[in-house]
């Protein structure tokens, strides 16, 4: 099978207005995928299709930058310092530009008003992205860090036979915080920036997927049919679960609480309740 990352550009190959151009970034398992997947829905819209790539990600079709998986894969990526790509790396060229623009190009229909981009490590390279492509779009999804701990935790253990997967729940509590720390930082830095949570996302939709339409200017109603309400459900059973010590989790539920609980709620959500949280996006922008 040819490596799709090997693609290069062509003599007849279309310039992208980099005013068209959003990039979906937020760690493994906050909803990136199926926010983006909502989103290709809007017929003004392009999402990358059929790349034979995990997740249709524009990280692995590409040769420009090392994507997660170099510094550790989720759970562990936003940890190496080498992953927070900013306007002062020496790939932000407008050579590499236009590499990564001929590696994605084919996956899009260039006929769309907006292409889509979404990649995890996004999350701690936007403003690497911001230099390549002034005028670029940006939404960050962000999900309550005991839910992406615990589904990453059963996504990378229990798939992975790889022991430098491992890492226990209060490990991947701080990538989480590690993670936005940085983003949180860079947001000042970025032009043009939207936050949403996947709380707000599935629980609301129609509101949450408006102001995306509002930012992205598109015209009409994102389709919002698909969205599902209770994925996280079974993140708060399990949760619950490790309220006795004694229990499996338990002791890594009381150190998270102690170790992080101030600064979770300093992002509006409850580490004690995984379905509560506070609306909109404001906290992560203060």
């Amino acid at each position: 099978m040819n490596d799709p990352r090997n693609t290069m550009p062509q003599a007849d190959t279309p310039s992208v207005d980099p005013a068209r151009l959003v990039f979906v970034g937020g760690l493994h398992r906050s909803g990136t995928t199926p926010f983006a997947r909502i989103l290709g829905q809007h017929p003004d819209v392009s999402g990358l299709e059929r790349t034979g790539v995990i997740e249709d990600e524009g990280q692995h079709l590409q040769s420009v930058y090392p994507p997660g998986t170099a510094y550790g894969g989720s759970g562990h990526f936003a940890r190496d310092p080498r992953s927070h790509l900013t306007e002062t790396s020496p790939l932000a060229t407008p050579a590499n530009a236009e590499r990564l623009l001929a590696a994605w190009m084919p996956y899009w229909d260039l006929g769309r008003a907006r292409l889509v981009e979404k990649s995890p490590p996004n999350i701690v390279m936007s403003r690497f992205l911001q230099a390549l492509y002034p005028g670029a779009q940006f939404v960050m999804v962000i999900r309550h860090p005991v839910t992406v701990a615990l589904s990453t935790r059963k996504w990378t253990h229990f798939l992975s036979r790889d022991p430098r997967k491992f890492a226990s729940l209060s490990d991947l509590v701080e990538h989480w915080l590690f993670a936005h720390r940085v983003l949180r930082e860079d947001l000042p830095q970025l032009q043009n920036v939207h936050v949403v949570r996947y709380e707000d996302f599935v629980r609301h939709p129609q509101e949450a997927f408006e102001g995306v339409r509002a930012f992205l200017g598109l015209n009409g109603p994102i389709p919002t049919e698909t969205v599902r309400g209770a994925a996280s459900d079974v993140y708060q059973q399990t949760w619950a679960s490790y309220r006795r010590p004694v229990r499996p989790g338990g002791v890594q539920r009381e150190l998270i609480r102690r170790r992080f609980g101030v600064e979770i709620a300093a992002y509006g959500y409850d580490v004690d309740d995984l379905m509560s949280y506070e609306p909109g996006p404001s906290t992560l922008l203060s």
